[in-house]
């Protein structure tokens, strides 16, 4: 029996218009992402609510620009069923992200958030900013999407 093929949707979640996401962080996006960032890196620090402070910073581009990310889903059919299945990337094994964060991953993204959070501040490097705080969830764990 042949197995039929799959198809892989890319969907981007439907949000703000530019005027309102740009509005939004002017007014408090770049304030509260500066806050939020720094409360996910005390509860990093406190070792027992590192799993909320991970949450926090895998949230930091939806605080500072309202977006929401996109995900993968996939259509599989079985014989003459269809259904719709959100799929994510294989992630490294727990040990090496463990590894990875403890001695790579704590102090390199809190560099790489400072520097996107000053990116954020000039409306020049604020493309910039928003691509490196899409990163960060990467960069602190080797997360994949």
């Amino acid at each position: 029996m042949s197995e039929r093929p799959q198809t892989i949707i890319q969907v981007e979640k439907g949000g703000q218009g530019c005027l309102i996401t740009l509005l939004y962080f002017i007014f408090v996006g770049w304030w509260l992402s500066a806050l939020w960032i720094s409360l996910a890196w005390i509860l990093i620090a406190l070792i027992i609510t590192m799993p909320i402070g991970l949450k926090m910073i895998n949230s930091v581009p939806k605080i500072a620009t309202l977006r929401e990310p996109s995900r993968e889903l996939t259509i599989v059919t079985e014989g003459l069923s269809t259904r719709i299945v959100e799929t994510s990337a294989e992630q490294y094994p727990f040990i090496v992200r463990a590894i990875y964060f403890i001695f790579i991953g704590i102090w390199f993204s809190g560099v790489w958030l400072g520097v996107a959070w000053l990116a954020s501040v000039s409306l020049v490097g604020l493309p910039l900013a928003i691509w490196m705080y899409n990163r960060v969830p990467a960069v602190t764990t080797l997360k994949k999407y």
